[in-house]
């Protein structure tokens, strides 16, 4: 069972500002808003789509068509819920397997889910593969030196240990005290796989709190949690 249909997860993910309170409730949406490209009349594919709040925000903005895909029945479902709109179209389907018709979507946008992926490069090659030429890959997710810490946690002497940064691959983490399977990737082959792609990177964002958030969340300036990325697909 995907981690997101288990009852007791889901609420207790439920329980997050960014479940609770949308876009306004996530810490990196101030860097992330910026980097969206133009989004009237365009195609858009969300991968993950969660809640369904890029969706919503795409199609506000004037999109003429949003896909959200996610394998999880109960977030398609909240989606469906929360934000839906005449011109999104929310559908139960793994990143895997969806099957990325060609030169189909001007932006493609996935938020917080391809460190829950293996094989980065063969998703950058799907998403290449669908976007129309010009088109934009925006993404966010975990920043290396956040995967590669130990449980993603400070030690008790309040320090952030990375280990194995070089070894890419499975950790197994706890998030909202359940044991949650993640990927690790260096930032070598997050950003150099654009490059082998075929994408031109045109924006990185490494995220921290918006400046009144920060007497809160302290740690949250000491180490990077998440890395923005926007790269395009060079035309013709």
């Amino acid at each position: 069972m995907n981690q997101y249909d288990n009852p007791e997860f889901f609420d207790a993910y439920a329980q997050m500002s960014r479940s609770q309170f949308g876009l306004e409730g996530a810490g990196e949406w101030y860097q992330m808003e910026p980097i969206f490209p133009e989004l009237k009349g365009r195609a858009v594919l969300d991968l993950g789509c969660g809640y369904g709040w890029h969706c919503k925000y795409a199609a506000d903005h004037g999109a003429a068509s949003v896909l959200g895909i996610d394998q999880s029945e109960r977030m398609i479902e909240e989606a469906k819920r929360r934000n839906a709109a005449e011109n999104i179209e929310y559908r139960i389907c793994g990143i895997r397997e969806f099957a990325y018709p060609a030169e189909t979507y001007d932006l493609v946008v996935s938020n917080l889910v391809l460190h829950y992926i293996e094989d980065l490069q063969e998703v950058y090659r799907l998403v290449h593969k669908t976007l129309k030429p010009g088109g934009t890959f925006l993404f966010n997710i975990e920043h290396p030196t956040f995967t590669a810490g130990v449980n993603q946690q400070f030690s008790a002497d309040g320090t952030w240990p990375v280990t194995d940064y070089y070894y890419p691959g499975e950790r197994t983490t706890d998030f909202l005290g359940h044991a949650v399977k993640k990927y690790h990737h260096t930032l070598t082959q997050i950003l150099n796989g654009l490059l082998q792609t075929g994408f031109v990177i045109e924006s990185v964002e490494e995220a921290m709190p918006p400046l009144e958030w920060r007497d809160q969340m302290p740690e949250e300036m000491r180490r990077p949690m998440m890395l923005l990325v926007q790269a395009r697909k060079v035309a013709g």
